[in-house]
């Protein structure tokens, strides 16, 4: 007998499916996971190099090409999807990054390109996918924030820990909004993965390009002892886009082995 996956039969779109590099990101995770557990998967990267590594491990998944912070190439994205399958059920928000500072070294160009990349990019994806979903009368929206957006977790980038911030209380507020037309909103807060981010170039950033010393820092701060990686993410999100989850709305789960709840 067959069995039936989480999300058999439901229509996803993950923004972010590609990676910067071998290994799993979270929108490249969350791509794979939904696939395996039946979703009809619709990845969507920048750069369509980034969703070859994507494509062979899901199998089964409907590549698309955008960009994430343009309003017109989003509203095709979304036509597209539903042109292929009819409608949407699930949106997950999965692109991000970061770049160091505080207020005085930080130029006002990076601080925006924070802002959009971080937070204008989920509003975008929220923007256009809604109307899809308010039609169907049902959807789940799930956004990926940061450990960065609750607590300093050891790394001076203030753009990216308040446009991750931000992405949470724009969960919180859409969540109410938009509850009574059957639709959940809520977020995955990973705190310091191994994703393919530390060595494309957090470790160059951060500890002189040494990869293992850099994951050496992180893992002191983390009570598990160990480094999750996007996976971890994609079994949040499937959590929180599954029916399992029918009754949780506008809140979140940080997936961080207990970092950001340390008292030292």
């Amino acid at each position: 007998m067959r069995v039936m996956g989480r999300l058999e039969g439901k229509v996803a779109i993950v923004s972010g499916a590609g990676s910067v590099g071998p290994g799993w990101g979270n929108g490249r995770a969350t791509a794979v996971r939904f696939a395996q557990e039946g979703a009809k998967v619709f990845g969507v990267d920048k750069d369509q190099e980034k969703l070859k590594e994507t494509i062979q491990k899901a199998g089964a998944i409907t590549a698309h090409i955008c960009d994430l912070l343009d309003s017109a190439q989003v509203t095709k994205m979304v036509e597209a999807c539903v042109s292929a399958f009819g409608r949407i059920d699930i949106l997950v928000n999965a692109i991000g990054g970061s770049a160091p500072g505080g207020p005085m070294e930080m130029s006002e160009e990076t601080w925006d390109a924070q802002f959009d990349f971080n937070l204008k990019s989920v509003f975008l994806g929220c923007k256009h996918v809604l109307p899809v979903m308010e039609r169907q009368g049902a959807g789940a929206i799930v956004n990926i924030s940061s450990s960065s957006g609750i607590r300093f977790t050891g790394a001076h980038q203030i753009a990216y820990s308040a446009s991750k911030a931000g992405v949470i209380q724009f969960s919180r507020a859409l969540a109410v909004q938009v509850a009574p037309k059957g639709i959940r909103v809520n977020t995955v807060v990973p705190g310091q993965l191994h994703t393919p981010m530390v060595e494309a170039r957090l470790a160059r950033q951060r500890a002189g390009g040494d990869v293992e010393a850099l994951l050496g820092q992180r893992v002191k701060r983390i009570p598990l002892g160990f480094a999750g990686d996007g996976r971890d993410t994609a079994n949040a999100a499937l959590f929180l886009a599954s029916d399992e989850a029918r009754f949780v709305t506008g809140t979140e789960i940080v997936v961080d082995g207990g970092m950001t709840v340390r008292c030292d």
